[in-house]
């Protein structure tokens, strides 16, 4: 595979990284028109309601118990997914303090799981 150098850093980049690059924006894209509330992650009406979360739980995860005082280890989670439901991706009550590897792992797997369930029909 041919390796080209980028101009302004020097480092060098194969080929691929830039479909890879490509693939992951349209990939958020993606995601993003299937599930328009995703935009409002960014916005500061969501950092207030996140921060009070994390308050409102001592920043403690509500899965393991870790007490964790970098907030950027966090996450507001929504215990009930909202899936495009706008009142429930605003309600306090529907959420909770996690560890980021808590919510990337337990609470994930917890999510497939329930989704191949109610997929089945065993839910």
């Amino acid at each position: 595979m041919r390796i080209r150098k980028l101009r302004d850093s020097g480092r060098k980049l194969s080929l691929g990284a830039k479909y890879l690059e490509r693939t992951e924006r349209d990939h958020d894209r993606a995601r993003l028109a299937a599930n328009p509330l995703r935009a409002q992650y960014g916005t500061a009406r969501w950092q207030r309601l996140r921060w009070s979360i994390l308050v409102r739980d001592g920043q403690q995860c509500r899965i393991c118990g870790l007490v964790e005082t970098d907030t950027s280890k966090l996450v507001a989670d929504h215990i009930q997914p909202h899936r495009g439901d706008e009142a429930l991706f605003w309600d306090a009550s529907n959420l909770q303090c996690l560890c980021k590897p808590c919510h990337d792992k337990v609470k994930q797997r917890e999510e497939v799981r329930a989704r191949r369930t109610a997929r089945e029909g065993g839910g």
